[in-house]
């Protein structure tokens, strides 16, 4: 058996859909996992709707979910040119061919194939044997001398020699015509592979470049990380069979194959794609998570990290675990590197629900400024013995401490905080915040 070549074959006329980076993706990962050669092919005769922005954004898109290619733009390979705005010269000697075998005839400016009549069975890796009969000759030149998709589809897979095509299940429909032109051309069959579409979260139909979270560009704004996205695609028409979903990719490409695309549409969930990516961002070594949260503080001016990097790095540390995003994290983190933090309003709502909050807020401040240690272990223990003598329970010092504190009612954990923050900087806050408290803001 002849080598896997697979093929991705996009249209530079939009942005970077996430269909067609999961179309991308399964064919990366099918060459990956066969030890095969993923080729990158660009279908750019559309003149009029062509364009390099629209390329480039594909190609940035491509490279940021980690898809490289093996032959195709920038690479290059033996079955070049990999665009089909190239290769006229082939298609015409292909058109040839037809010609002399009766196949293909000219019809009102246009030229047209000669279908055979006889029913075609596709035997397709995920939906089994499909047969169709193709009743009317079609085009495949138009009148201005145009080749049509369905020819240069497949005059291009010949010449790849590409040995699967894995695509959306929307163009099962037009494999029956494909299938006539690789007979009537005495070529070799590649193995179809169709994959199920994508649905758009909130009603039915096919997810559209026009439905939010559609864009691979959305993702790369945000922040997400790219292993997140890549890894949410895979399990979109996907199953491993494991019972997990989050896992690396090495081990992704080693449980891949035809046998866990699943036969139904697959619908797209942005919450937990979103879930995706905090476990990715969570998993991540510290030094990497280090390099990426810098990376999103320095795009927020008003942050000042300053240049301590042993107060830098322990304040990533403890967040980490609590990180849901990298897009969030600047709002995060902003109070660990300077005194004029905000007060959220639904946090205020929280604390002060019931009771007294500023009366243990000078309790515990009271009890900071006397405490021989400031680490974890101290603080929460003298916090913990001050409410069991009073009679309430340690969260009611935990919430208003920490309120005070960042101006937020949750965060990473609150002792590490407080001790990273070191005791000068809380007892100065807690001292600042509570008139700011008492007056309502």
């Amino acid at each position: 058996m002849s080598k896997v070549r697979v093929r991705f074959a996009p249209s530079p006329t939009g942005f970077f859909h996430i269909g067609s980076a999961r179309t991308a993706l399964f064919n990366w990962l099918y060459a990956k996992h066969t030890g095969g050669t993923f080729v990158l092919r660009i279908e750019d005769t559309d003149e009029e709707r062509n364009s390099v922005e629209y390329l480039n954004i594909l190609k940035d898109g491509m490279k940021w979910l980690g898809l490289d290619w093996d032959e195709g733009p920038d690479v290059g390979g033996d079955y070049g040119p990999y665009f089909q705005s190239k290769r006229a010269d082939i298609y015409r000697e292909y058109l040839e061919i037809l010609r002399k075998k009766g196949r293909a005839y000219d019809k009102d400016g246009a030229v047209f194939f000669k279908v055979s009549g006889e029913p075609q069975i596709l035997h397709d890796a995920v939906y089994g044997d499909v047969e169709r009969l193709e009743e009317k000759d079609f085009p495949i030149f138009r009148s201005n001398g145009t080749p049509v998709f369905h020819f240069v589809n497949v005059v291009d897979d010949i010449c790849m020699q590409i040995t699967n095509v894995i695509r959306g299940q929307d163009h099962l429909t037009n494999t029956n015509k494909h299938i006539e032109l690789f007979k009537a051309f005495d070529a070799p069959m590649p193995q179809f592979a169709h994959i199920p579409l994508i649905l758009k979260s909130e009603g039915q139909g096919k997810m559209s470049k026009r439905d939010r979270g559609a864009l691979i560009e959305e993702y790369q704004q945000k922040n997400f990380m790219p292993e997140a996205v890549r890894n949410y695609l895979c399990m979109l028409g996907w199953n491993p069979k494991n019972g997990r979903e989050v896992m690396p990719i090495e081990e992704i490409i080693s449980l891949f194959d035809f046998s866990g695309i699943v036969k139904s549409n697959a619908r797209f969930d942005e919450r937990k794609m979103a879930h995706f990516n905090t476990e990715h961002i969570r998993a991540l070594p510290p030094e990497k998570f280090h390099a990426l949260a810098r990376r999103a503080i320095e795009t927020e001016s008003k942050i000042d990290m300053g240049s301590d990097e042993a107060y830098i790095g322990k304040v990533f540390d403890l967040c980490q675990p609590k990180a849901a995003n990298m897009e969030g994290l600047p709002s995060m983190v902003e109070y660990f590197f300077t005194d004029d933090y905000p007060f959220d309003a639904a946090g205020r709502e929280k604390v002060f629900k019931k009771g007294e909050p500023l009366a243990r807020l000078d309790e515990a401040l009271e009890l900071f400024k006397n405490l021989e240690k400031f680490d974890h272990d101290s603080i929460y223990n003298a916090v913990c013995e001050m409410a069991e003598k009073a009679g309430r329970k340690s969260n009611e010092y935990f919430q208003i401490v920490r309120y005070a504190v960042t101006g937020q009612a949750g965060g990473p954990d609150l002792f590490p905080m407080l001790e990273i923050l070191g005791r000068d900087k809380v007892v100065a806050r807690i001292e600042a915040a509570k008139p700011k408290l008492a007056q309502g803001v």
